[in-house]
């Protein structure tokens, strides 16, 4: 098996999010806009400084709880079969 590296995460990060969705939608919300980062140590760094520049963007940082970091972390650990954490600059 091929170790996990960012680049791998960014290849199939849509699945992940598609799992998130279907399992947690107010998770999805928050987290659908960010840009992956850093992949080091199983953490994997998010970013949303780009969807924070857009002229109207949405803030979901007020939704980015604990419960729905776990929710993400788990879609990662169904379709890759390993856990990480989910580090939020």
């Amino acid at each position: 098996m091929t170790p996990l590296d960012l680049q791998r995460v960014k290849e199939r990060w849509n699945e992940v999010l598609d799992k998130l969705e279907s399992e947690n939608r107010v998770a999805w919300l928050a987290f659908f806009d960010a840009r992956l980062v850093n992949f080091d140590n199983n953490q994997l760094k998010l970013s949303f400084v780009d969807a924070e520049k857009l002229s109207g963007a949405h803030d979901y940082s007020y939704v980015r709880k604990d419960s729905h970091r776990a929710a993400l972390e788990q879609a990662v650990r169904e379709i890759f079969g390993v856990s990480i954490a989910i580090i939020v600059e």
